[in-house]
């Protein structure tokens, strides 16, 4: 029976990764064409667009947890729906946690990697949802800070790629700076897998032998007035401060200090 259970999740593991690339080609190829002919006011079609993810990542997991691939928990998904005008800072263990995240962020912009303009089943929608774009170097700040004082939040992965299983988390500044000099406020996600599956060593077809389940926590806010005084301290020191309580707040089994 065990190794049945293992065989009907791996052929459903390989069944959700195909309809979740047929869905990104259908969402760039079509939904979001036809929002770019009839809707003609930018914001709304970026709106539109974004819920449209939301919808289809929630309408993805509810497949995946109903064909037993894996299960998951969101605890404080109403908090995480209804933010406003800050970064939402996650840890990275898997390939699917901004699946997990934008799944009930239906409004949420996202920083992300340069490089995955250049795969086909994400391409269109990163540039449907009209999201941040980190080779932007000199334009990336003003823009973080316009979209933050129009009430957006902004999803970010301080540490740039998924975590590698075994090795210690290391954090990138990026986040840690852009609240600094933005002056926002930060929501802290931690995200933990209890199997290893989609991580930085894993590939599709590496099912564990037990179902995998996804936990989402939606811990505290972070206030930046704690860490940042534009008249007695340097941006760049209190950055390496934030961004030292940030890996207290996002690696398991540390207390933040």
């Amino acid at each position: 029976m065990r190794q049945l259970n293992w065989l009907w999740r791996l052929l459903m593991t390989g069944l959700c990764f195909a309809l979740f690339g047929i869905g990104g080609l259908l969402l760039s190829l079509v939904w979001f064409n036809l929002l770019l002919i009839a809707v003609r006011d930018n914001a709304k079609r970026r709106s539109l667009a974004r819920r449209s993810i939301a919808a289809s990542f929630r309408l993805f997991l509810r497949i995946a947890k109903l064909t037993g691939a894996l299960d998951y928990r969101i605890e404080g998904s109403d908090i995480l729906s209804n933010e406003h005008s800050c970064l939402v800072v996650a840890n990275h263990p898997t390939l699917i946690d901004y699946v997990l995240l934008a799944s009930v962020m239906p409004e949420t912009d996202c920083l992300v990697k340069s490089a995955l303009l250049r795969n086909p089943f994400v391409s269109g929608v990163i540039k449907a949802a009209d999201y941040l774009v980190n080779s932007q170097a000199d334009a990336l700040l003003p823009a973080c800070e316009q979209r933050l004082l129009q009430g957006d939040t902004i999803l970010i992965f301080p540490e740039g790629t998924r975590t590698r299983p075994g090795e210690e988390m290391t954090l990138q500044r990026g986040a840690a700076n852009i609240a600094v000099r933005c002056g926002c406020d930060l929501r802290v996600v931690v995200i933990h897998c209890s199997e290893h599956l989609l991580d930085k060593r894993s590939r599709w077809y590496d099912v564990p032998p037990r179902k995998p389940l996804f936990t989402v926590t939606v811990r505290e806010r972070v206030k930046i007035d704690q860490f940042y005084d534009a008249e007695s301290q340097e941006p760049a020191l209190a950055a390496r401060q934030l961004n030292r309580h940030l890996l207290h707040l996002l690696t398991p089994g540390l207390t933040p200090f």
